[in-house]
């Protein structure tokens, strides 16, 4: 069961949400993680990769630097079947590049732009994820 937190999940919300504006302020570039992360490796068209290699060494780095300056670790639930997180990142994969974003660039960006396409998609994940939640516990019970 998953932990009811709501002063770490605000505090986290709007840290996602202060990063998404200022990288619109500054770059120009809406703050989707599968765009960003597809287009590390060349060819450039645009000439930024530094800045999209800075923002995922950033959301690499950010777990270290809580464990440093908290002490706390980081309690990270990853399963252990291979061919099911294989499967499970083709799949997201597959959608982000089918869906012309992933959730955050959906849910974060494109539902503060009021974009019409991202209501949609993130109406899409949201029902998704609670007949998942709802089959993984009630129906599979795992």
């Amino acid at each position: 069961m998953t932990e009811f937190t709501p002063l770490a999940s605000t505090i986290g919300g709007m840290m996602i949400g202060l990063s998404a504006v200022l990288l619109m302020l500054w770059e120009g570039r809406i703050a989707g993680i599968s765009g960003i992360a597809s287009r590390i490796l060349p060819p450039y068209p645009d000439g930024m990769p530094t800045s999209r290699l800075g923002f995922v060494i950033g959301l690499i780095a950010a777990p270290l630097a809580y464990i440093l300056f908290s002490g706390n670790t980081v309690e990270q639930t990853v399963s252990s079947s291979l061919p099911l997180m294989v499967t499970a990142g083709l799949l997201v994969g597959f959608g982000s590049v089918w869906g012309n974003g992933c959730t955050s660039g959906h849910g974060v960006c494109g539902l503060s732009r009021l974009s019409k396409r991202s209501f949609v998609a993130t109406a899409i994940f949201m029902a998704a994820a609670i007949v998942t939640v709802f089959i993984t516990r009630h129906i599979i019970g795992a």
